[in-house]
């Protein structure tokens, strides 16, 4: 299992390396560069799975990743 993923901003396109909890989904995650605040799309349990190059833990095992109502 990867725990870290490449988040890439789709306002500014910076790119930062984060690691990936394996107990919680980050549902937030602000750029460093242009502190534009990145929320899961729709459909998506977290930043990483929208916006990152490797999926959270949860998904990468197969199972679901954390019940989620709407972000937002």
């Amino acid at each position: 299992m990867d725990l870290f993923s490449t988040i890439t901003c789709p306002d500014c396109g910076h790119q930062s390396r984060e690691e990936m909890p394996t107990n919680a989904c980050v549902y937030f995650h602000e750029c460093r560069s242009c502190k534009t605040l990145l929320k899961p799309k729709q459909g998506d349990c977290c930043v990483f799975c929208s916006y990152g190059d490797v999926p959270c833990p949860p998904i990468q095992t197969g199972g679901g990743c954390c019940s989620v109502d709407e972000p937002g």
